[in-house]
């Protein structure tokens, strides 16, 4: 195991490495260890705060139950610049919209498996895990230019 840091627009982020793949985004710690799908991390997180990158193209690996791993694909899914609902990937799934909400707030790698992209039933701004809560959603947000109404 190794991790990276990358200071962003939303704070410090330490990325975690785990036999060659991602398997945490955090906000904080400190780096320890080296892994080069780290530095790509690095390099990838920096372009997509640059504006210059739109999809990650990392080898990832979520440790959860296989719901979790399924409504991660699905959030994996949703193009930058868009969203859709806790609903959207419930039917999706086949499953009620509530765990689909505990499945993104558990997202162990958020940004790059892009829960900030999921919003509540009609498009209601919803909470987000990561340090700064729902402000770093809207900043989030706001980079890719998605959810008109908060532009």
């Amino acid at each position: 195991m190794a991790v990276a840091c990358f200071d962003s627009p939303v704070g410090r982020l330490s990325i975690t490495e785990e036999n060659g793949k991602i398997t945490r985004l955090s906000w904080g710690g400190a780096p320890e260890g080296h892994a080069d799908v780290l530095s790509q991390a690095v390099a990838q997180l920096a372009a997509y705060f640059a504006g210059d990158l739109t999809a990650f193209d990392l080898p990832l690996e979520v440790h959860g139950s296989d719901f979790q791993r399924a409504v991660c694909e699905e959030m994996l899914k949703i193009p930058f610049g868009d969203t859709v609902t806790y609903g959207d990937i419930a039917k999706a799934l086949g499953v009620p919209a509530q765990p689909v909400g505990g499945a993104c707030g558990g997202n162990p790698i958020p940004i790059i498996i892009p829960c900030h992209r999921v919003m509540g039933a009609g498009g209601k701004l919803t909470g987000f895990s990561g340090a700064g809560g729902v402000e770093t959603k809207v900043t989030l947000l706001r980079h890719e230019g998605a959810a008109g109404l908060l532009i």
